[in-house]
């Protein structure tokens, strides 16, 4: 049976330059139009720990969560808000976002990009994603837009949100690699390359055999 439930927190934060945030939606009078409920669906179970001060959701399997213009997809989802209201109240009022962690074939796509990975963290308070690994033993985690004209891989890729930088964290014997698009030509030769050869002067006429002798 599938959960469903609807929280009031947003997940949209942004990949920086190499994914950075969209501007908020304008309304028709110029004005920055509300960012809308975040809805979470799980095919597994979904429960809520509350304590006085936080609010701990998790979901289990075939996981998604889609909010504005962004959509998160996974095997377990855990998010966290501040808690709000009576401290006894059984359902408390949810606050701030503070974090939330996607594990398991996470999947997030943004307007025209998307991310791939095996755990993504999201720290709304920080304007931090950090994108990484779950096991040892899973791909690198990648960002790329749509179109192709850009990737980024890396075993740890941290995004900051309205600073437009990003970050790649190496490892041992495990590469940085950035996919730019192609450069134009510049009007060098390729490095190695033969310089044309010189076109070698028109051989001169043979002179006109001399007159015979009698």
């Amino acid at each position: 049976m599938m959960s469903r439930f609807p929280l009031a927190a947003v997940l949209a934060l942004a990949f920086a330059r190499a994914a950075a945030a969209a501007p908020a939606p304008v309304a028709a009078g110029g004005g920055a139009k509300e960012l809308q409920t975040t809805l979470v669906e799980s095919a597994g179970p979904a429960e809520m720990d509350s304590t006085e001060k936080q609010t701990i959701t998790t979901f289990h399997d075939d996981v998604v969560a889609t909010s504005n213009n962004i959509r998160i997809t996974c095997d377990y989802l855990k998010i966290v808000v501040n808690r709000q209201g009576e401290p006894g109240a059984i359902l408390g009022k949810n606050g701030k976002f503070e974090s939330l962690l996607a594990i398991g074939h996470v999947h997030i796509y943004q307007l025209e990009r998307e991310a791939t990975c095996g755990r993504a963290e999201v720290f709304p308070g920080e304007d931090r994603m950090v994108l990484s690994r779950d096991k040892p033993d899973e791909p690198l985690p990648v960002v790329r837009s749509t179109d192709g004209n850009y990737s980024a891989t890396g075993p740890r890729l941290v995004f900051y949100r309205g600073q437009e930088r990003a970050l790649i964290e190496t490892a041992p014997g495990e590469r940085a690699r950035i996919l730019l698009p192609p450069l134009k030509n510049l009007g060098f030769a390729a490095p190695g390359a033969d310089a044309a050869a010189p076109t070698a002067p028109p051989e001169a006429a043979a002179p006109p055999p001399a007159p015979a002798h009698d």
